[in-house]
């Protein structure tokens, strides 16, 4: 079904949106089943990761935008994982009640066994694909990434 209103393009990105929807939910649900006997989820798997490959120890909230996600959500993974023995919180020296989050020996060996499962199966997965095509989707990914932060902290500036 083709709405009047979109151009070509436009109806070839709700296309590629409505795909990288169903692809999501696939790999929440591939996710789950990988890391369920290490006791995780997808969304915690994908909190540790952020935390694990970040340059330095970031509040919730830095973790939250990184991922794309709100910091409501993260914020209680970060508390259930905490409580679970994965992370920790410490103090920030350059903001007072933005604590940053870290992994504890635990957490780090929980994603280091997820990293061990999910390189088997990516590759797996990658298997057939060119690299070439890999790269094109990964560079329009990006670059619909910061077209949409742009129209959303435009959004913001313009009190929408």
């Amino acid at each position: 079904m083709r709405s009047k209103g979109h151009t070509p393009a436009g109806q070839a990105l709700t296309g590629l949106i409505l795909s990288i929807f169903r692809l999501n939910g696939r790999l929440l649900l591939a996710g789950d089943r990988l890391v369920a006997d290490l006791d995780l989820t997808s969304a915690r798997w994908q909190v540790l990761g952020a935390i694990a490959l970040a340059e330095r120890p970031q509040p919730v909230a830095w973790l939250a935008r990184n991922m794309g996600l709100n910091r409501q959500g993260v914020q209680r993974i970060v508390n259930e994982m905490r409580d679970d023995g994965l992370l920790e919180i410490e103090p920030n020296p350059h903001h007072r009640r933005a604590h940053l989050v870290v992994l504890t020996k635990r957490g780090k060996d929980a994603f280091e066994a997820a990293t061990r499962l999910q390189v088997p199966w990516v590759n797996g997965l990658a298997e057939g694909v060119s690299l070439k095509d890999l790269a094109t989707t990964q560079r329009v990914m990006a670059e619909l990434c910061e077209r949409l932060e742009l129209h959303l902290n435009e959004d913001i500036s313009e009190g929408g």
